[in-house]
């Protein structure tokens, strides 16, 4: 065996033998954030929560609540692209998907996503057509 083979072996056989850490721990349950509610007594165009914070690596749930006052249709495009999507709960459905586009309400109903942010940054979320009336807020991924 020539040196050069040795020593690249060796290189590989440490490179696999040391462990790798990860910040998530998706074997334990999701971290339930602060629900979204759309619309409120006050206003039509309220939304409970602007900003959210989050780790990589660590899976959460987020339920989103329409009041029923407008159709709200929820989108957040570089985020959707941005997390593992475990599944999505509606009614008596359990969705599971690649990924969203978008999560529409027509009347008063809720959705709980679960997720797994996989890339750090700041991502806008919104009402399609109703940012102009302040339904506009962030998910900060660290």
């Amino acid at each position: 065996m020539s040196m050069k083979y040795r020593a690249a072996m060796s290189l590989l056989v440490a490179s696999i033998s040391f462990p790798v850490f990860a910040e998530g721990d998706l074997t334990t349950r999701p971290q339930a954030l602060p629900d979204l509610v759309l619309g409120n007594e006050q206003s039509d165009y309220a939304m409970s929560q602007k900003s959210y914070e989050m780790e990589t690596g660590k899976a959460y749930s987020l339920k989103i609540i329409s009041s029923g006052l407008k159709e709200y249709a929820i989108q957040a495009p570089d985020f959707f692209t941005s997390i593992f999507l475990r599944k999505v709960e509606a009614g008596d459905m359990e969705i599971k998907a690649m990924t969203l586009t978008e999560l529409e309400f027509e009347e008063e109903s809720e959705a709980e996503i679960f997720f797994v942010p996989i890339k750090p940054g700041t991502f806008e979320f919104y009402a399609e057509g109703l940012e102009n009336k302040g339904m506009v807020g962030e998910f900060k991924v660290k």
